[in-house]
């Protein structure tokens, strides 16, 4: 179920995404290669942003988060983002298995450079993929009316494309060229 965020809660998960993804110095934070970084230089950097914290609150942020973007390790003295992330880090996800098809979400504007060069990360690590078509729904939405693509992952991996699946069921690749595209029956546009 998801509970609707404080504002304070809000501001909270929109300053970890762009530590913990981006840039760590921006909170004078450090994160380890891994991606974690310690709880206590988290919260001394939300106060010095106007955001006073406890462990508590970071903790329901964590739990709240719509998206599973972030994890706590289990001692509770560390935290990461699952992926996302345009700094260096080595998350380590396993190599997995795909489905046969998984989906992206986007909007119009990038459809046509999409099916010409295929998906490409950008400034992120991996190409983000869904396991299901409502869940690249409301990924493209963010950005507009969503246009759903859908992967075949299948004979990607069969070609030998590797995939990753992060702990929030993200799946990532490198590259989706654009052979392995095809738009969803579902678009109206």
């Amino acid at each position: 179920m998801t509970i609707d965020k404080t504002p304070h809660d809000r501001r909270i998960s929109k300053a970890l995404s762009f530590w913990l993804r981006h840039d760590p110095d921006a909170g004078e934070i450090s994160v380890d290669p891994m991606g974690w970084a310690e709880v206590d230089s988290v919260l001394q950097a939300l106060e010095r942003d106007g955001l006073p914290s406890t462990a508590e609150d970071l903790a329901r942020v964590v739990a709240d988060s719509d998206k599973n973007r972030f994890e706590l390790a289990a001692d509770g003295q560390l935290i990461r983002a699952r992926q996302g992330h345009s700094i260096p880090v080595m998350l380590k996800w396993p190599v997995t298995k795909p489905p046969e098809n998984l989906f992206h979400g986007t909007v119009k504007r990038f459809l046509s450079a999409i099916l010409a060069e295929g998906l490409r990360p950008m400034a992120r690590h991996h190409v983000h993929l869904s396991p299901d078509r409502d869940t690249a729904s409301a990924v493209g939405a963010r950005r507009g009316k969503p246009v759903i693509l859908c992967i075949c992952s299948g004979s990607m991996a069969a070609d030998g494309h590797q995939f990753r699946l992060s702990g929030n069921g993200v799946w990532l690749t490198d590259h989706v060229p654009q052979a392995y595209i095809y738009r969803s029956e579902h678009d109206d546009i």
